[in-house]
């Protein structure tokens, strides 16, 4: 039975299977290391972040994950993807859900990028004032 997790990090999307498995990771039908490395994330980049959720868990190498991520770039999409394999594993274990919170891991990141207002040159940068 596949557990269903959705996270999200700026403008990505990530919706995750969780399956009982060998520990493989694919993202949008490729390995995560295939992936992700195109985004110069290096190996130890990836476990650090990535395989957060199974660390703090303790199931490493147990649960296949199978992943669509969308939108944002190379770190919304990897933020993204964790927070959704967090939830799924979530909601495939409850107990796992004090662990999971205890590293943060459950907090959705809601920094966005601010918006560019009229008579500015970007969110907040204004035109240089002259006195004459």
């Amino acid at each position: 039975m596949a557990f269903h997790g959705v996270g999200r990090r700026k403008e990505a999307v990530a919706r995750v299977w969780l399956t009982e498995g060998d520990g493989r990771i694919l993202v949008n039908g490729r390995p995560a290391e295939a992936y992700f490395s195109a985004f110069s994330f290096g190996p130890d980049h990836l476990n650090r972040h990535l395989l957060s959720p199974f660390y703090a868990t303790g199931t490493m190498g147990r649960y296949a994950v199978r992943a669509r991520v969308e939108g944002g770039g190379p770190t919304g999409q990897l933020e993204a993807l964790r927070l959704g394999i967090a939830r799924a594993l979530v909601e495939m274990t409850p107990e796992f859900k004090k662990p999971l919170k205890d590293a943060g891991l459950l907090t959705r990141d809601a920094r966005a990028v601010e918006r560019k207002k009229y008579g500015h040159r970007k969110a907040r940068k204004k035109e240089q004032y002259s006195k004459r």
